[in-house]
């Protein structure tokens, strides 16, 4: 693989972390009068948790503890050496917490839950895609086209709402949301493990067949290319067993488009898993994110974002890194 090449997506890829870290910075900058500390300490009076004489004094303590008693390019400097240093600062609403340990509580359930979710999706989606357009497939198979047209178009939220109303509300067969029952010890036995399966069955289910759907028409597009391909018409015509041709011939070459469309959506199914995390009370980044934009907690939705956008650019970068592996005719260099 050519070293120059490599390069150039490394210093491309932390272009894209510095653009994002710095919208993220600025976006919040642009509202009038928001003023992060003295909007939480005024929950805090509001609920009351803290006296109101004592909010002025407090709130230009944490102003200055923040740095944001200074310029806004200073602000920004240091906001930028901090996030070079992986320093996600302290959370508003749970200080002296670090952002950094609310992310590291959440990233376990959401990294359990998008794995298993987008790796059962895109194969079951791929062989799917590629069965149907396939014309050795059994006929019954083309059944499936309607409900997976429908999976398809239906955002990943929604379809977790229409899970609850029907499997939880209605049915009583999950729970309404959650990750486990309330008062149990977390562990590693078996009652446990079955209970944490049984909380995440409706939240893994509504990404899983919205992504399926996706992928299954994505695959099915690309097959339906790839068979009109000469290198498929001549090992047809050397008399090779259908099988072969369909794995090594047709699925091989179609996949690597498949794989480009994986990491451009992989923002996609990250905010799509966000919202369903939501939905069902997962206790993920998700819903550490949507806690921290309901209580003003500005610094936790920087540190989150930008954990987020880091996420996208690594996993795209990695993926961008396994295309020779799936198509041996590609090298990154030139001719």
């Amino acid at each position: 693989m050519n070293v120059r090449y490599l390069i150039g997506r490394f210093l491309f890829s932390l272009v894209v972390i510095w653009a994002g870290v710095t919208l993220i910075f600025f976006l919040p900058k642009l509202a009038p009068d928001r003023d992060p500390i003295r909007e939480r300490l005024s929950m805090m009076v509001a609920m009351g948790g803290m006296n109101a004489a004592s909010l002025e004094s407090m709130a230009e303590s944490y102003e200055k503890k923040f740095g944001l008693d200074q310029p806004l390019w200073k602000q920004y400097v240091r906001y930028m050496g901090d996030m070079l240093r992986l320093d996600l600062g302290y959370s508003l609403a749970k200080y002296p917490t670090r952002v950094s340990e609310l992310i590291e509580q959440a990233m376990p359930w959401t990294v359990a839950l998008l794995t298993v979710t987008t790796v059962i999706a895109f194969t079951l989606g791929t062989v799917l895609g590629g069965l149907l357009a396939w014309p050795g497939s059994p006929r019954w198979l083309q059944y499936l086209l309607p409900p997976l047209f429908t999976f398809s178009a239906v955002p990943f939220y929604l379809l977790g709402l229409i899970l609850i109303y029907v499997f939880a509300f209605k049915l009583r067969l999950f729970p309404l949301g959650g990750a486990s029952e309330f008062g149990v010890t977390a562990g590693w036995d078996l009652d446990h493990i079955l209970d944490l399966i049984h909380h995440s069955t409706l939240p893994a289910l509504s990404i899983v067949f919205a992504s399926m759907g996706f992928w299954s028409l994505s695959m099915r597009g690309m097959m339906v290319t790839v068979e009109g391909e000469d290198y498929v018409t001549l090992a047809e015509a050397k008399g090779l067993p259908d099988r072969r041709i369909f794995l090594w011939y047709a699925m091989r070459n179609a996949l690597l488009p498949q794989t480009t469309a994986l990491a451009l959506s992989l923002g996609t199914i990250l905010s799509g898993s966000l919202l369903v995390e939501i939905i069902f009370r997962y206790p993920g980044i998700g819903s550490v994110l949507y806690r921290s934009i309901t209580g003003f907690d500005y610094f936790a939705i920087y540190g989150i974002v930008f954990f987020i956008i880091v996420t996208i650019v690594v996993a795209t970068f990695i993926l961008d890194l396994i295309y020779p592996l799936l198509d041996p005719r590609i090298r990154y260099q030139k001719s």
